[in-house]
């Protein structure tokens, strides 16, 4: 299994004490910002400050998100960020696929004038527009090889379909569901949701993070440093689920060896598919579990 990838944080790349520590809180990979988090008058500044950033050691993945492809700010963002130490590129907004395979373009021709083997940068595309849901089957299926997973950005989702974005999320189930499914058809990683923006209500957080899980999300995005608790808590394996995992693997390893496959766990008939989901249950926490000792 790949690294799992449930918590990003965002830092603004323009404050230096937010920089420095953002790699270290804990979260599978930080955000520089250089977009919503960034005043215009400050993104040159901000740009320097990434690139200075991502060439020091740290424990997890480094992502920048660059403002969006139809704003002036983009080229010259691409044209400074992408370089050694850069693992992805966060895009907002995305629209279409073109776009998309716009930047894919650029990147390539920036990594090659960097001697960097051609295609080692990702792009997580977020969709955050009516047209960008309604664009996500071309957007995910468009052809970059650089995009294994897409993101959802409720904040301006809400501003741009004039919705209210309540404390429950009601409003945000068929954009949620649609990245889901569209994100299993293509092929692609399962995708990331979006922050929670009451810094005050944990509990909050926590119903939204384990909301997502159900409906197929592999992590979340958050925005401040004691977030990233939580959002890990909720999207590795619980020790219960761990257990009952292996009682599963073991007994129908057993029948399986006596020329059987149906079997019951705890009252409970056990077939294919709840085999398959407890094996990816098992390889998620040994691939969290690597991460947590590279970390020792």
């Amino acid at each position: 299994m790949n690294r799992p990838l449930r918590s990003f944080l965002f830092s603004p790349a323009n404050h230096p004490r937010r920089v420095e520590k953002v790699f270290m809180l804990g979260a599978d990979a930080a955000i520089l910002d250089l977009e919503d988090a960034v005043a215009v008058t400050e993104k040159p500044k901000a740009r320097t400050m990434a690139v200075t950033a991502l060439q020091r050691s740290r424990p997890c993945l480094a992502y920048v998100r660059v403002n969006a492809i139809d704003t002036e700010f983009c080229y010259d963002d691409l044209v400074n960020i992408v370089g050694p130490g850069l693992d992805g590129i966060v895009l907002p907004k995305v629209e279409s696929a073109d776009g998309l395979l716009t930047v894919d373009w650029l990147i390539s021709q920036l990594e090659r004038r960097a001697s960097m083997p051609i295609g080692c940068i990702d792009i997580i595309p977020i969709v955050e527009t009516g047209k960008g849901l309604m664009a996500v089957e071309e957007i995910a299926r468009a052809g970059s090889r650089r995009v294994r997973r897409i993101a959802f950005g409720a904040g301006d989702f809400t501003f741009d379909m004039n919705l209210t974005w309540s404390a429950n999320e009601r409003e945000l189930e068929y954009a949620r569901s649609r990245l889901v499914a569209t994100s299993r058809a293509a092929g692609l990683e399962p995708p990331l949701d979006s922050v929670w923006v009451d810094l005050q209500d944990q509990e909050g957080l926590r119903q939204s993070a384990e909301m997502v899980l159900r409906m197929g999300f592999q992590g979340k995005m958050g925005i401040h440093p004691s977030q990233i608790a939580v959002i890990n808590d909720v999207f590795s394996p619980s020790a219960d689920e761990v257990a009952y995992a292996e009682r599963i693997i073991a007994a129908f390893d057993a029948a399986e060896a006596d020329g059987s496959a149906a079997l019951q766990v705890d009252g409970k008939f056990i077939d294919y598919p709840i085999v398959y989901r407890a094996r990816r249950i098992l390889e998620l926490m040994s691939a969290i579990r690597k991460d947590d000792n590279a970390l020792v």
